[in-house]
């Protein structure tokens, strides 16, 4: 058995009996003074071991979410009708996707970018249409010529006025002509002019009546329209209410379409509203662009190689004239990678400086052609996309975003102009990784603090008692 006073023997911290030591004045206040210092040390070091550290660098792109990348967007067109408004997508690779409608939306807006209803659909603008086979007969014009001086007197004149916006330019206007007009001699020996006056069919050459092309929201040719007596200003606004014809262009089928619109109406008098009358009517029938712009909304997968968002005017059985086309936009919403809620960057501050600065770039810019660039012009932005990941120490990833910068210009095109997105992916990536202290190395500070502080003061207690024991004996006289 070791016994107790060896053990003693090894003791680093001897006591000196209390009745041997002295409190001091001097010492009091300086165990004071000691005692704050080791408090606000040990704050500062707990604040500095509680705050996490940044290392940032870039590396070739790792990324987790596959190969390919997601596109929200939100772009207003205020001159480009819903009616063939089309989202196109092409990549370096080959891929070209032509109107994507999947996963976009579309909404006529007016002047002022606000909707004036609800989600616009279309018809089936490009689907094949059969035109007949009446090219080259001769043609004997039955149907009426209407300009902007009659144009309100005929179509409220009759109870139903279905009219042919085209141009003498228009490929497709020249295939639908004798079946039209055939189709007027018809419904004309059908239903009398002046003695049923129930329908008539008529024409509207859109190269001498830009204005009453333009006040029907007419951008395709050749654009079969029917106005209603008493529906086509229905609204407060004065927006033209109207439907839009999208379907086969033979003579059969013109007057097919028109009888039904007659009979439906001699059935029910009292539904002359745009109503789908049966399931031919819902695919070939639609309510026709209330207002000449559009919003395009939604999102689409493209791949992680260098491709081009588009937004132009599209269809297979319509021409458009590249002069007249404006492909002014507002980009309300652009952005590219998983959407990052608002909430996220708020539980997040810490990481607002390397991140939420520019996802979004182009939100909120305005492009706008006030006609002064010219036509046929092209409204072009280069994106430049660089990943940014936030990840821990031990390579969990917190939060992935892309950023992007952009260039925007314009160009002169040939043909028909459109408003593009080019965007090209880094191969590179910014990794900003977050790294904590250890509790270990807290604990080694905070003794640190404590034993440095403690040994400070104890000599500076030292030097101090000292100094008033020397100022003492001085002043009674001893000599040493």
């Amino acid at each position: 058995m070791v016994s107790t006073s060896k053990i003693k023997s090894v003791d680093f911290y001897r006591k000196i009996p209390r009745d041997l030591t002295e409190a001091t004045l001097s010492g009091a206040g300086l165990s004071i003074v000691a005692a704050l210092s080791m408090l606000f040390l040990f704050g500062m070091e707990l604040n500095n071991y509680m705050a996490v550290s940044t290392t940032t660098s870039i590396i070739v792109d790792r990324s987790s979410d596959g190969d390919f990348l997601r596109i929200d967007f939100n772009i207003s067109f205020p001159s480009l009708s819903c009616e063939f408004a089309s989202v196109d997508v092409s990549d370096v690779l080959g891929t070209n996707r032509l109107n994507v409608t999947k996963t976009i939306r579309k909404f006529s807006i007016d002047s002022n970018l606000r909707p004036t209803g609800t989600e616009f659909h279309s018809g089936e603008v490009l689907s094949l249409i059969n035109h007949g086979d009446e090219a080259g007969e001769e043609l004997v014009e039955d149907s009426v010529s209407l300009t902007g001086r009659n144009f309100d007197t005929f179509t409220h004149q009759f109870p139903i006025s279905v009219v042919n916006f085209y141009a003498p330019w228009c490929y497709w206007c020249n295939l639908l002509k004798p079946s039209w007009e055939k189709a007027a001699k018809q419904i004309k020996e059908r239903y009398d002019p002046e003695m049923d006056g129930r329908v008539i069919l008529a024409k509207v050459d859109c190269t001498q009546e830009a204005d009453l092309c333009r006040r029907n929201h007419i951008q395709g040719y050749p654009s079969i329209r029917i106005f209603r007596k008493g529906s086509d200003l229905r609204d407060d606004n004065a927006h033209h209410d109207h439907e839009s014809y999208y379907g086969d262009r033979d003579t059969e089928s013109l007057v097919k379409m028109v009888i039904g619109l007659v009979e439906a109406m001699h059935l029910e008098p009292q539904r002359l509203a745009l109503e789908d009358k049966s399931d031919n009517a819902s695919t070939t029938l639609k309510k026709a662009p209330s207002t000449g712009g559009c919003r395009i909304e939604g999102y689409m997968r493209v791949k992680k190689v260098p491709g081009n968002l588009m937004v132009s005017a599209r269809s297979g059985s319509h021409s458009f004239d590249s002069s007249q086309m404006n492909m002014s936009h507002v980009v309300n919403h652009l952005s590219f990678g998983r959407k990052i809620l608002p909430q996220t960057f708020a539980d997040l501050k810490r990481l607002s400086p390397y991140l939420g600065q520019s996802h979004n770039r182009l939100d909120g810019r305005s492009f706008i052609n006030q006609r002064d660039l010219g036509p046929n012009v092209t409204i072009e932005h280069y994106l430049q996309i660089v990943k940014t990941e936030v990840a821990k120490s031990n390579g969990h990833a917190l939060i992935e975003e892309y950023e992007y910068t952009a260039h925007s210009s314009v160009a002169h095109s040939y043909y028909l102009p459109v408003a593009k997105f080019h965007f090209e992916l880094s191969p590179m990536q910014v990794l900003i990784t977050e790294t904590s202290k250890s509790f270990s190395h807290f604990i080694t500070n905070v003794c640190a603090i404590i034993g440095g502080v403690f040994t400070v003061a104890g000599i500076v207690d030292s030097i101090l008692h000292q100094t008033m024991t020397l100022m003492k004996k001085i002043e009674l006289g001893k000599n040493f």
